[in-house]
């Protein structure tokens, strides 16, 4: 069974997919041409991409799975039945945060938003709102969202889900750094020294190729 917590958590990652679909849809109307872009990834990036569909998929679909066969959720060391009603809640909450922060980055770049990145697509750079706190607040958002689920619903599939985005992440921020460094120069670069990777704590992070101060 599931906690009050857990239905809440994934009724989060339901919500903040089909809003996620909606932003999309909204930005390529704005842009005016498509803006997924995962699937012309390649290499590592395309890996990312799949990371990314497969996180989320754990995220939601996993739960369901072990309700649905109760006999591979006896097998999973994490499951707790919904026992941890604080810390289920302190989830569920987390994850209501994350979604909100990921979705409200996501709006607020307009048609600069893309679903991946290749060079000559990377629209204008948005460095306001949250982007002042830092350079991937939308992935940032996802970040606690995933691991609000992870809380909320613990069990080895949401865990596996969370060390996904985070190494999906990590990978594509690393991808977009080089495109956007070379389609806005001085201005991308005036911004990062400025404002951290993930966020704002301690010393900024810069992109790879460049000196921290």
């Amino acid at each position: 069974m599931l906690g009050q917590a857990g239905w809440i958590g994934l009724g989060v990652v339901a919500m903040y997919l089909t809003a996620f679909a909606w932003g999309t849809a909204e930005a390529a109307h704005a842009a005016g041409r498509p803006v997924w872009l995962f699937g012309r990834a390649r290499g590592i990036e395309r890996l990312a991409a799949f990371g990314f569909r497969l996180a989320f998929g754990l995220a939601l679909l996993g739960p369901l799975l072990w309700l649905a066969f109760p006999a591979l959720h006896k097998l999973d060391p994490l499951w707790t039945e919904g026992q941890y009603q604080l810390v289920g809640a302190a989830g569920a909450v987390l994850a209501a945060g994350g979604a909100m922060t990921a979705f409200a980055s996501q709006m607020s770049m307009g048609a600069s938003w893309r679903v991946g990145i290749r060079q000559g697509e990377s629209g204008a750079l948005i460095t306001g709102g949250l982007f002042r706190l830092s350079r991937n607040p939308t992935f940032v958002g996802q970040g606690l969202l995933l691991t609000g689920v992870a809380l909320a619903v613990p069990s080895v599939l949401t865990l596996v889900a969370l060390l996904f985005v985070v190494a999906s992440a990590s990978v594509q921020v690393r991808a977009e750094e080089r495109i956007l460094m070379s389609a806005h120069g001085a201005e991308y670069l005036r911004w990062s020294a400025d404002v951290p990777r993930w966020f704002r704590m301690g010393r900024s992070l810069k992109p790879s190729g460049f000196p921290s101060s």
